[in-house]
Protein backbone atom coordinates (compact mmCIF):
# COMPACT_ATOMS: atom_id res chain seq x y z
CA UNK A 1 0.00 0.00 0.00
CA UNK A 2 3.04 2.25 -0.18
CA UNK A 3 1.42 4.62 -3.16
CA UNK A 4 -1.61 4.91 -0.95
CA UNK A 5 0.87 6.21 1.90
CA UNK A 6 2.69 8.34 -0.75
CA UNK A 7 -0.90 9.80 -1.70
CA UNK A 8 -1.40 10.81 2.26
CA UNK A 9 1.92 12.18 2.59
CA UNK A 10 1.18 14.87 -0.56
CA UNK A 11 -2.19 15.95 1.10
CA UNK A 12 -0.66 16.57 4.34
CA UNK A 13 1.69 18.89 2.40
CA UNK A 14 -1.50 20.16 0.93
CA UNK A 15 -2.94 21.26 3.90
CA UNK A 16 -5.79 23.50 1.93
CA UNK A 17 -7.05 19.82 1.28
CA UNK A 18 -10.85 19.35 3.08
CA UNK A 19 -9.65 21.61 5.79
CA UNK A 20 -12.67 24.23 4.95
CA UNK A 21 -15.73 22.31 6.93
CA UNK A 22 -18.01 23.58 4.59
CA UNK A 23 -16.46 21.11 1.80
CA UNK A 24 -16.07 18.51 4.80
CA UNK A 25 -19.48 18.58 5.86
CA UNK A 26 -20.58 18.66 2.05
CA UNK A 27 -19.47 15.51 1.38
CA UNK A 28 -20.63 13.92 4.39
CA UNK A 29 -23.91 15.39 3.82
CA UNK A 30 -23.33 13.68 0.20
CA UNK A 31 -22.66 10.30 1.32
CA UNK A 32 -25.17 9.85 3.77
CA UNK A 33 -27.78 11.06 1.54
CA UNK A 34 -26.45 8.15 -1.13
CA UNK A 35 -26.38 5.70 1.57
CA UNK A 36 -29.88 6.36 2.97
CA UNK A 37 -31.18 6.25 -0.85
CA UNK A 38 -29.25 2.89 -1.45
CA UNK A 39 -30.48 1.06 1.61
CA UNK A 40 -33.14 3.11 3.85
CA UNK A 41 -32.64 5.55 6.66
CA UNK A 42 -31.70 3.41 9.28
CA UNK A 43 -28.53 2.84 10.17
CA UNK A 44 -28.81 -0.24 11.92
CA UNK A 45 -29.96 -2.18 8.52
CA UNK A 46 -27.66 -0.24 6.29
CA UNK A 47 -24.10 -0.47 7.10
CA UNK A 48 -23.41 1.89 4.28
CA UNK A 49 -24.91 4.44 6.72
CA UNK A 50 -23.86 3.98 10.05
CA UNK A 51 -20.53 4.21 8.58
CA UNK A 52 -20.95 7.61 6.96
CA UNK A 53 -22.52 8.70 9.77
CA UNK A 54 -19.89 7.91 12.12
CA UNK A 55 -17.54 9.28 9.36
CA UNK A 56 -19.66 12.74 9.98
CA UNK A 57 -19.62 12.98 13.70
CA UNK A 58 -15.85 11.86 13.58
CA UNK A 59 -15.42 16.08 11.91
CA UNK A 60 -17.84 16.96 14.38
CA UNK A 61 -20.89 17.38 11.81
CA UNK A 62 -23.78 18.60 13.59
CA UNK A 63 -26.28 16.22 14.50
CA UNK A 64 -29.39 18.48 12.69
CA UNK A 65 -27.07 18.43 9.38
CA UNK A 66 -26.67 14.48 9.67
CA UNK A 67 -30.58 14.16 10.16
CA UNK A 68 -31.29 16.40 7.35
CA UNK A 69 -29.12 14.63 5.25
CA UNK A 70 -30.63 11.34 5.84
CA UNK A 71 -34.33 12.94 5.20
CA UNK A 72 -33.24 13.75 1.99
CA UNK A 73 -31.61 10.58 0.71
CA UNK A 74 -34.84 8.90 1.94
CA UNK A 75 -37.01 11.79 0.05
CA UNK A 76 -39.08 13.10 2.93
CA UNK A 77 -37.50 16.36 1.95
CA UNK A 78 -39.00 16.17 -1.15
CA UNK A 79 -37.55 17.76 -4.39
CA UNK A 80 -35.33 16.43 -6.76
CA UNK A 81 -33.74 12.90 -5.70
CA UNK A 82 -29.47 13.09 -5.19
CA UNK A 83 -28.02 10.35 -7.57
CA UNK A 84 -24.88 8.83 -6.94
CA UNK A 85 -22.93 9.26 -10.83
CA UNK A 86 -18.63 7.54 -11.13
CA UNK A 87 -17.11 9.42 -14.07
CA UNK A 88 -13.34 7.89 -15.11
CA UNK A 89 -10.88 10.02 -17.04
CA UNK A 90 -7.16 10.52 -17.56
CA UNK A 91 -5.01 13.80 -16.42
CA UNK A 92 -1.74 14.98 -17.15
CA UNK A 93 1.16 12.09 -17.82
CA UNK A 94 -1.87 9.51 -18.61
CA UNK A 95 -2.68 9.44 -14.55
CA UNK A 96 -5.66 7.73 -13.53
CA UNK A 97 -8.98 9.43 -11.77
CA UNK A 98 -11.71 7.98 -10.84
CA UNK A 99 -14.26 10.67 -9.35
CA UNK A 100 -17.50 9.50 -7.34
CA UNK A 101 -20.40 11.96 -7.39
CA UNK A 102 -23.98 12.75 -5.73
CA UNK A 103 -26.08 14.99 -7.93
CA UNK A 104 -29.59 15.89 -8.46
CA UNK A 105 -28.70 16.57 -12.51
CA UNK A 106 -26.91 13.86 -14.32
CA UNK A 107 -26.57 16.25 -17.53
CA UNK A 108 -24.89 19.28 -15.61
CA UNK A 109 -22.64 16.93 -13.51
CA UNK A 110 -21.17 14.57 -16.37
CA UNK A 111 -20.77 18.29 -18.49
CA UNK A 112 -18.81 19.94 -15.51
CA UNK A 113 -16.49 17.41 -15.12
CA UNK A 114 -15.67 16.40 -18.42
CA UNK A 115 -15.33 20.41 -18.88
CA UNK A 116 -12.54 20.36 -15.54
CA UNK A 117 -10.77 17.51 -16.97
CA UNK A 118 -10.31 19.08 -20.75
CA UNK A 119 -8.86 22.49 -19.55
CA UNK A 120 -6.53 20.57 -17.48
CA UNK A 121 -4.87 18.45 -20.10
CA UNK A 122 -7.42 15.80 -19.23
CA UNK A 123 -9.92 13.50 -20.88
CA UNK A 124 -13.29 11.62 -19.94
CA UNK A 125 -12.59 7.91 -20.07
CA UNK A 126 -15.44 4.89 -21.32
CA UNK A 127 -16.28 3.04 -18.15
CA UNK A 128 -14.71 0.57 -16.41
CA UNK A 129 -11.41 1.76 -18.60
CA UNK A 130 -9.70 3.40 -15.03
CA UNK A 131 -11.44 1.07 -12.28
CA UNK A 132 -9.89 -1.83 -12.96
CA UNK A 133 -6.34 -0.16 -11.48
CA UNK A 134 -7.99 0.58 -7.78
CA UNK A 135 -8.96 -1.60 -5.31
CA UNK A 136 -11.73 -1.08 -2.68
CA UNK A 137 -11.02 -0.64 1.09
CA UNK A 138 -12.38 0.74 4.22
CA UNK A 139 -9.99 3.57 5.85
CA UNK A 140 -9.46 4.38 9.13
CA UNK A 141 -7.84 7.42 10.37
CA UNK A 142 -6.67 7.83 13.60
CA UNK A 143 -4.28 10.16 15.76
CA UNK A 144 -0.53 9.68 14.98
CA UNK A 145 0.23 11.22 18.78
CA UNK A 146 0.42 8.94 21.53
CA UNK A 147 0.04 5.08 18.83
CA UNK A 148 3.91 4.12 18.10
CA UNK A 149 4.13 2.14 14.70
CA UNK A 150 4.08 -1.09 16.78
CA UNK A 151 0.83 0.00 18.90
CA UNK A 152 -0.74 0.43 15.30
CA UNK A 153 0.10 -2.96 14.22
CA UNK A 154 -1.49 -4.21 17.57
CA UNK A 155 -4.81 -2.07 16.69
CA UNK A 156 -4.91 -3.41 14.17
CA UNK A 157 -5.02 -7.06 14.53
CA UNK A 158 -7.41 -6.86 17.86
CA UNK A 159 -9.37 -4.51 15.67
CA UNK A 160 -9.69 -7.16 12.33
CA UNK A 161 -8.07 -5.00 10.29
CA UNK A 162 -6.60 -5.79 7.02
CA UNK A 163 -3.60 -3.83 6.98
CA UNK A 164 -2.05 -0.47 8.72
CA UNK A 165 -0.12 2.19 7.67
CA UNK A 166 2.21 4.34 9.99
CA UNK A 167 1.96 8.47 9.58
CA UNK A 168 5.39 9.11 7.96
CA UNK A 169 5.31 12.95 8.51
CA UNK A 170 8.33 14.85 10.56
CA UNK A 171 6.36 16.51 13.20
CA UNK A 172 3.02 15.25 14.85
CA UNK A 173 0.27 18.13 13.90
CA UNK A 174 -2.88 17.82 14.84
CA UNK A 175 -5.43 15.45 13.46
CA UNK A 176 -3.18 15.59 9.90
CA UNK A 177 -1.11 13.45 11.54
CA UNK A 178 -2.97 9.97 11.46
CA UNK A 179 -2.16 6.77 11.49
CA UNK A 180 -4.31 4.90 8.47
CA UNK A 181 -6.10 1.57 8.93
CA UNK A 182 -7.12 -0.75 6.29
CA UNK A 183 -10.02 -2.82 6.51
CA UNK A 184 -12.07 -5.46 3.74
CA UNK A 185 -15.32 -2.93 2.80
CA UNK A 186 -17.99 -4.33 4.24
CA UNK A 187 -15.72 -4.53 7.51
CA UNK A 188 -15.52 -1.21 8.05
CA UNK A 189 -18.17 -0.17 10.35
CA UNK A 190 -17.35 -3.34 12.45
CA UNK A 191 -13.43 -2.44 12.59
CA UNK A 192 -13.88 1.35 14.03
CA UNK A 193 -16.67 0.28 16.57
CA UNK A 194 -13.69 -2.56 17.41
CA UNK A 195 -11.66 0.75 17.79
CA UNK A 196 -14.06 2.79 19.34
CA UNK A 197 -14.47 0.28 22.44
CA UNK A 198 -10.64 0.03 22.81
CA UNK A 199 -10.75 3.58 23.69
CA UNK A 200 -9.21 4.83 20.23
CA UNK A 201 -10.54 8.16 19.02
CA UNK A 202 -11.69 7.90 15.05
CA UNK A 203 -10.88 10.98 13.02
CA UNK A 204 -12.66 9.28 10.13
CA UNK A 205 -14.01 6.55 8.12
CA UNK A 206 -15.19 5.95 4.45
CA UNK A 207 -14.35 3.74 1.84
CA UNK A 208 -11.60 4.45 -0.48
CA UNK A 209 -10.08 3.13 -4.11
CA UNK A 210 -6.39 2.09 -3.79
CA UNK A 211 -4.40 1.71 -6.94
CA UNK A 212 -3.11 -1.39 -7.32
CA UNK A 213 -0.02 -0.23 -9.35
CA UNK A 214 0.56 3.00 -8.82
CA UNK A 215 2.30 5.62 -11.19
CA UNK A 216 5.52 7.43 -9.87
CA UNK A 217 5.73 11.37 -10.72
CA UNK A 218 9.36 12.60 -10.64
CA UNK A 219 8.63 15.33 -12.89
CA UNK A 220 7.75 18.56 -10.55
CA UNK A 221 5.30 20.22 -13.09
CA UNK A 222 3.60 17.30 -14.03
CA UNK A 223 2.90 16.73 -10.16
CA UNK A 224 1.21 20.76 -9.86
CA UNK A 225 -0.57 20.06 -12.83
CA UNK A 226 -1.70 16.61 -12.14
CA UNK A 227 -2.57 18.41 -8.34
CA UNK A 228 -4.40 21.17 -9.53
CA UNK A 229 -6.84 19.02 -11.70
CA UNK A 230 -7.18 16.65 -8.34
CA UNK A 231 -7.70 19.92 -6.46
CA UNK A 232 -10.62 21.64 -9.58
CA UNK A 233 -12.34 18.14 -9.23
CA UNK A 234 -12.48 17.92 -5.50
CA UNK A 235 -13.70 21.67 -4.59
CA UNK A 236 -16.58 20.75 -7.42
CA UNK A 237 -19.77 20.98 -5.51
CA UNK A 238 -21.07 18.11 -6.69
CA UNK A 239 -17.94 15.62 -5.84
CA UNK A 240 -18.00 13.01 -3.30
CA UNK A 241 -14.45 11.76 -3.71
CA UNK A 242 -11.68 11.69 -6.36
CA UNK A 243 -9.16 9.21 -6.40
CA UNK A 244 -6.07 8.68 -8.78
CA UNK A 245 -3.20 6.69 -9.20
CA UNK A 246 -0.25 8.55 -8.88
CA UNK A 247 2.67 8.31 -6.72
CA UNK A 248 5.04 11.45 -6.02
CA UNK A 249 8.67 10.50 -6.00
CA UNK A 250 10.09 11.65 -2.86
CA UNK A 251 13.41 14.01 -4.18
CA UNK A 252 9.98 16.08 -5.04
CA UNK A 253 7.94 16.18 -2.41
CA UNK A 254 9.52 19.23 -0.85
CA UNK A 255 9.03 21.27 -3.78
CA UNK A 256 5.27 20.51 -3.76
CA UNK A 257 5.02 22.65 -0.13
CA UNK A 258 6.83 25.42 -1.79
Amino acid sequence: MAGHNKWSKVKHIKARVDVIKARVFSKCSHEIALAARAGGGDPAMNPRLRAAIDGAKAVSMPKDNIERAVRKGTGELGGNAIQEATYEGYGPGGIAFFIETATDNLNRTAADVRSILTKNDGSIATPGSVAYQFDRNGEIRIPAEGISAERLMELAIEAGASDAEPYEGDAVDGDDAAHVLLTEPTELGTVAKKLRELGVRVLGEKLVLIPRNPTVIDDIEVARRILKLHDQLDDYADTVNVFTNFEVADEILPQLAE
